[in-house]
């Protein structure tokens, strides 16, 4: 399996590019979060020819860029150098950066990067996707990611302030919303374009501000997750250079609508025949197996579909955001909704992830699940018909962080898919910012109880 760019990539690059004076390379990492240094153009081929250390604790940061105790890549390894290399086809200019620049994704080795390389997000999703294909089997994505775009005193203010032409009522699917955002988003598809990312249709969504701009799907599952991360930080810098911030909380606003990520996957063959194809608005055997497997498997990956404790503010009743691992067709109150469409379009939607999901950890997490269905044939049950907040014979998803954390921890599904050391820096992670997060008083409490108790 060849994952490394070649370094005539670079070099047809910078001789397509002389202007270019900056290089960001970007490492993905738990939380999504891109981090990295910025090259001169002279040293790109000495990083496509031998890779770039990296401190193993790269590999062990929270959210907010602290080390994380207990992964076993801080002191116990002695904070090490890691090699990581650049990732294929990511090599881009950043327009809406005034200085001529470009990024590229980077991954760490598989072996170079020891010990942090069991800990890369993007290697846990192509180690799955590998595994799908040795069954013959192709995985098609699509990502979709809801955004709320805020003023950029947002970043400051609290709570913060949506960009809304409209007022601050919901203007869904509204042509005027997005027509007085014209600017914005024109810049958004030049800098899409010149990056090469898919996309297409632009709406507004159910908050005052919530907008989406979806990208097709690709062949290439790993290809669409590349995009997906590229496509994200393409968005906020665009934002920033119109005076906004694109924002993807899960849920910004305690009364506005969350933001999903919304992965689209349908399975084909290795002549490229849709297996999910069918005239049965269900779709084929194969892609229900899919479905229970993802149904089967969904508790136990909730930590990787909502990493955050924002994240867990989204899940309620009446919000599209599901609360059962239930499925159904041409439905948007259940966790798997086969979309309506042409026979030979068929596939699944999943629709638990929330928008500050990492695209890659996300995917292998549904990958995952679509592996255990197919390899153990799991029926997923009659599909929900009507309101899937009403069911009552199914378990509910773990809408509760710490609860899903030691979930995830103590899972053998997620041991054998994405390897016992990930699992064990991941859940390490996870916990270290849900005690600090915990730990923390709030206003609330002081509202609730600095005089009442």
């Amino acid at each position: 399996m060849n994952h490394r760019a070649s370094p005539a990539e670079a070099r047809e690059f910078l001789a397509a590019n002389p202007d270019i004076r900056h290089v960001q390379m970007m490492l993905t990492d738990h939380n999504g979060v891109l981090r990295g240094k910025s090259l001169r153009p002279v040293e790109l081929a000495a990083l496509y020819a031998r890779g770039r250390p990296l401190p193993s604790s790269i590999a062990a940061l929270t959210l907010s860029g602290e080390d994380a105790e207990h992964t076993g890549l801080l002191w116990e390894v002695g904070d090490m150098d890691c090699i990581a290399f650049p990732v294929p086809g990511t090599l881009l200019r950043c327009p809406w950066l005034a200085a001529p620049t470009a990024q590229v994704l980077i991954m760490l080795d598989p072996e170079l990067g020891l010990p942090s390389a069991a800990a890369d997000p993007r290697l846990v999703a192509m180690n799955v996707i590998e595994r799908l294909k040795k069954r013959r089997l192709h995985p098609v994505m699509a990502v979709e990611l809801e955004f709320y775009l805020l003023e950029g005193r947002s970043a400051h203010s609290r709570p913060p302030v949506p960009v809304a032409p409209r007022g601050r009522h919901p203007h869904v699917y509204s042509i005027d919303e997005v027509e007085a955002l014209g600017p914005f988003f024109d810049d958004v598809y030049r800098a899409c374009d010149v990056q090469g990312l898919p996309a297409e249709t632009a709406i507004s969504e159910f908050g005052p501000g919530q907008l989406e701009i979806t990208l097709t799907h690709r062949a290439d599952a790993l290809r669409a997750l590349d995009e997906a991360t590229l496509y994200r930080r393409l968005v906020k810098g665009v934002a920033a250079k119109h005076g906004f911030l694109a924002c993807f909380m899960a849920k910004p606003f305690g009364g506005s609508s969350g933001s999903g990520t919304h992965l689209h996957l349908s399975i084909v063959d290795e002549q490229g025949r849709n297996l999910c194809a069918s005239d049965d608005p269900a779709g084929t055997l194969l892609l229900r197996h899919a479905i229970g497997g993802m149904a089967e498997t969904a508790a136990d990956m909730m930590a990787l579909f909502a990493p955050h404790a924002n994240s867990y503010r989204r899940f309620c009743a009446n919000s599209y955001a599901p609360l059962f691992p239930t499925w159904g067709i041409n439905n948007r109150t259940v966790s798997m909704r086969v979309p309506t469409g042409p026979a030979d379009t068929r596939h699944v939607e999943h629709r638990i992830c929330g928008a500050d999901a990492n695209a890659y950890l996300a995917a292998a997490a549904v990958l995952a699940g679509t592996d255990h269905g197919i390899d153990r044939e799991i029926d997923p049950g009659a599909p929900v018909a009507g309101d899937g907040y009403q069911v009552t014979d199914a378990p509910a998803l773990p809408v509760h962080w710490p609860l899903a954390i030691e979930r995830f921890a103590l899972s053998a599904i997620t041991k054998d898919y994405f390897g016992k050391r990930f699992v064990e820096i991941y859940s390490a992670v996870k916990r270290s910012e849900s005690q600090r997060y915990l730990g923390e008083i709030s206003n609330q409490d002081y509202d609730w109880y600095l005089q009442t108790v």
